[in-house]
């Protein structure tokens, strides 16, 4: 069994995961700043599109048991960080985001996207006979009284 995946129980647990909420984050933060003319455009399809790269990882994750799902699902988390880059640039063209903003989160969003190339690259070794397909759920959905 491959050894990076003994640990990621759940696609919280992917460090690719981890980072797409970071810039989900940081995207939130400073289109707060934007105008608010822009709030059912640009300010919209930019939070859109970057809380849509961490969905996409989800789905991909619970498909990973048949790789071409798996790979589909993530070439559309690929996308949304290409179109996230591209909202990013629409803000910096508009004059709504400075040049170090614009360049630190369309950084963040090529990270992203090296992270899910490696994931599409290594497909296969997400698809092990060894992970159920259901996960149990997350503690802050059990009742705490009910202990295994």
């Amino acid at each position: 069994m491959p050894t990076h995946l003994t640990y990621v129980k759940h696609y919280r647990d992917l460090e690719v995961y981890k980072r797409q909420r970071a810039l989900s984050r940081g995207i939130f933060l400073t289109s707060k700043t934007f105008p608010s003319e822009e709030r059912y455009a640009l300010t919209d399809q930019i939070r859109r599109a970057s809380r849509s790269i961490g969905a996409q990882i989800a789905e991909a994750w619970g498909k990973r048991l048949y790789p071409k799902h798996f790979v589909s699902k993530l070439t559309d988390a690929d996308g949304e960080q290409l179109e996230t880059q591209h909202w990013l640039t629409e803000a910096y063209d508009c004059g709504y985001l400075s040049k170090d903003d614009t360049k630190r989160l369309v950084e963040q969003c090529e990270e992203i996207g090296r992270m899910l190339g490696a994931m599409i690259r290594k497909a296969d070794s997400f698809a092990s006979d060894s992970y159920s397909v259901r996960e149990k759920p997350p503690s802050y959905l059990t009742d705490p009284t009910d202990r295994e």
